[in-house]
C-alpha cells in the first residue's frame, strides 16, 4: 500500500507540474514592463485623422494608434498554417477623448490586456460608451516589409521610414489597391486608405540605395558578359591565324566555330 500511495502522490504531483505549464502557455496577463515601456518616437500620433495610423521605424518595429470602436482589441498574427500567433505588444498607451493619455499598467487595472494562447486581447476601460477613445502599441515588424491583419475596418494610414519606396515592380508592393501616396518634408512615404476592408495590410518597400545597388550589379554582369564575348572572339581570330599559318585550307566562322566536324570527319 506504501509503494502505492506514493506512485499515486508522484502522479497527482507531475499532474499539477503539467496543468500549471499548460495554463502558463494557454493565458495570463502581459507583464507591467512591457506594457509600460516608452513609445520609439516617445509618443504616439494621436492627433491623426485615420482610423488606424501606424508609424514603421528603420529598426524593423512599428508604432500602432487604433481609434476605438468596440469594447475590445484582438491582437495577432497569422503563421501561414491557418493558425494564429499572439501580437508581441508593448509600451502600451490608452487616451480618453479628453486627452487623458494612461500607460499599459493603468489599462491593465482599469480594462485588462491578456495574452491567450493565440492572440492579445485589450479590453478597453468601463462598460460604457468607448467611441473615439485610442488605444497604441507598439510590436516588431519586418525589414523592407510590413504586413498586419486589419482587426478592424476603416480609414489606414502607413507611414514609412525615410527614403522609402513603394512604386519600383518586384521590389515594391502595396495591398490592398486603391490607395493614395504623399511624401512629406521628411523625406517619410504615406500611404492612406480611405476605407480598408480586406483581411491584411501589405507594404513591401525599398531604399534608393537598393535600386543603385542593383544597378551595379547589372552593370557589373553586363561587363563581365561583354568582356567574355569579346575574349571568345579573340580565340576564334587566333586559332583561325594560326590554320592559316600552317597552310590548313580550313575556314573557321564565328557563328560556326564548334558546329561542324573536324576535317576529314565530313
Amino acid at each position: 500500500m506504501t509503494n502505492r500511495r506514493r506512485l499515486a502522490a508522484a502522479a497527482a504531483l507531475v499532474g499539477v507540474v503539467l496543468l500549471s505549464g499548460c495554463l502558463g502557455v494557454f493565458g495570463g496577463s502581459v507583464s507591467d514592463q512591457r506594457l509600460d515601456q516608452e513609445p520609439a518616437g516617445g509618443s504616439y500620433a494621436w492627433n491623426q485623422s485615420a482610423d488606424v495610423h501606424i508609424t514603421v521605424h528603420t529598426d524593423a518595429t512599428f508604432e500602432a494608434v487604433y481609434t476605438v470602436n468596440r469594447s475590445e482589441l484582438t491582437l495577432y498574427r497569422e503563421d501561414g498554417l491557418g493558425g494564429r500567433n499572439p501580437l508581441s505588444v508593448r509600451a502600451v498607451r490608452y487616451r480618453y477623448p479628453n486627452g487623458t493619455v494612461i500607460n499599459g499598467s493603468t489599462l491593465q487595472e482599469r480594462g485588462a490586456v491578456e495574452q491567450t494562447r493565440s492572440a492579445v486581447v485589450i479590453r478597453f476601460p468601463g462598460t460604457g460608451d468607448v467611441e473615439g477613445d485610442q488605444v497604441a502599441f507598439t510590436a516588431s515588424s519586418s525589414p523592407k516589409r510590413f504586413s498586419l491583419p486589419t482587426y478592424v475596418d476603416g480609414s489606414y494610414e502607413v507611414v514609412l521610414p525615410p527614403n522609402r519606396r513603394v512604386s519600383m515592380p518586384v521590389f515594391g508592393q502595396v495591398s490592398p489597391g486603391d490607395y493614395d501616396t504623399r511624401v512629406d518634408d521628411a523625406g517619410r512615404l504615406h500611404i492612406t486608405w480611405a476605407d480598408v476592408g480586406a483581411e491584411h495590410v501589405v507594404v513591401q518597400f525599398y531604399t534608393m540605395n537598393d535600386l543603385r545597388l542593383l544597378a551595379a550589379l547589372v552593370g557589373l554582369l553586363a561587363l563581365i558578359g561583354g568582356g567574355g564575348l569579346l575574349y571568345f572572339r579573340y580565340q576564334i581570330r587566333e586559332l583561325r591565324r594560326q590554320r592559316e599559318e600552317l597552310g590548313l585550307d580550313v575556314d573557321i566562322e564565328d557563328d560556326d566555330f564548334g558546329r561542324d566536324p573536324p576535317p576529314g570527319m565530313r
